[in-house]
Formats: structure tokens, sequence, C-alpha cells
């Protein structure tokens, strides 16, 4: 059966497309057929998947309200599906939340990013609320810069909203915008660290994911 994963945050700017477009290639390497929708208007992830000339992974763009039942019609051959969330639009991110098993909020080490997530998390919680619990959802720390103090308190920070932060998550790394900027991803540069990571996000999604 087909598991679908949303990065969600009506926040722009925190890494939803950069995690995105890794995270799948890191499921693709792990074996998994994987599918990306960009759910954006603006068109971000089907801009990366242009400029690499659809080299890396299958990009579908699914931007309307009915996002939910338009995935229904054509996900059934990938293993998992990713979606790349549109920031500033609630009724998208419903539909999204709607067609997923899992969401995955990616933050910064900022206090904005802190604050916007409360819609979204309230969005999710209301979701859960009618259907047992699903779908399930976790917090990334993305592009956290390494020995300040707002990025050791982040997961306190977040910790008000009842929902688990990921143990991996992402430090900022010139990487991750060198080879987007290509329509690649980290696996293609030279940077292990960044790998390493992305990995790490892929190991513990999947162990959430096979629960």
């Amino acid at each position: 059966m087909t598991k679908t994963i949303a990065v969600l945050n009506q926040k722009g700017g925190v890494g939803k497309t950069t995690l995105t477009t890794n995270l799948g290639d890191a499921l693709h390497r792990a074996g998994f057929s994987v599918l990306l929708v960009d759910s954006d208007p603006q068109g971000s992830l089907r801009d990366w998947n242009e400029a690499s000339e659809g080299a890396i992974l299958p990009v579908v763009g699914l931007d309307r309200e009915t996002l939910a039942k338009d995935l229904q019609a054509i996900k059934g051959q990938y293993d998992l599906v990713l979606i790349d969330g549109a920031p500033q639009s609630g009724k998208l991110a419903a539909s999204a939340i709607k067609a997923s098993d899992l969401i995955l909020i990616p933050v910064t080490p900022s206090p904005y990013d802190v604050w916007a997530c409360s819609d979204l998390v309230e969005a999710i919680k209301a979701r859960q609320e009618v259907t047992d619990g699903k779908p399930n959802a976790r917090f990334v720390i993305s592009r956290a810069r390494k020995n300040t103090r707002m990025t050791g308190d982040l997961s306190e920070a977040l910790s008000g909203y009842e929902v688990d932060t990921l143990n991996a998550g992402t430090i900022h790394r010139e990487t991750y915008a060198q080879t987007a900027s290509d329509g690649l991803t980290v696996f293609h540069g030279h940077n292990s660290e960044a790998i390493a990571e992305i990995e790490a996000i892929q190991k513990e999604i999947m162990t959430l994911i096979e629960k």
C-alpha cells in the first residue's frame, strides 16, 4: 500500500522543498519507488525538476484543493508519495493533511518559525481527532546552526505543541542550495555530512511509517 508523506509549514523559507527532494532521493536510493508532488502554485519543486530535465524523480503538480482526491488516481504505482506543501494556504494544507500518513514540519531555529506552526498543528490535531490519531506528525529541525543558543532551545520551544521532533535534522550547509540549483540533491555532491543527515532522516521516518 502506498504511503504518503507531506512536508508542510505555512511559513515560507523553512526548507520544505529541500527536504522533499533530498528525502525523496534518499528513499529512492533505499529501493522505494517515489513520486514527488508539488502542491505549491509557485512551482518550486517543478522548477527544481526542470533544472535536471526530470533526471532524478518523477514530479507532478497538484496545486488545487482537490489534491487528496486527485492523488488517489495516480499514487497506486508508487511505494511512497512526498507532497511539497504550499506556504500560506490553509485549504491546500488541509487537503495535504487529509491525503497523508505522515506530516513532516520543517522549522528553522527562529522564534518566528515556532510561532508560525500554530495553525498547522491545530489543523493536524483536528484531523487526528476524527481519524483515530492519523496522520502521524513530526517536527524536523532544518538549517540549524552549530553551537547557537536558539538551535539548542528549539526542541524545548516546540514541545509546547505536543508534537514530537525527529532526532535527525539538517545543519545549514551550502551544498543544499548548490545542488538544488542544478536540480540535484546532496547525493550528487561531495558533502558526506549532508548525505548522512538526510539518510538519518530517511531511516527515522521509515521506522514511523512501518509501525
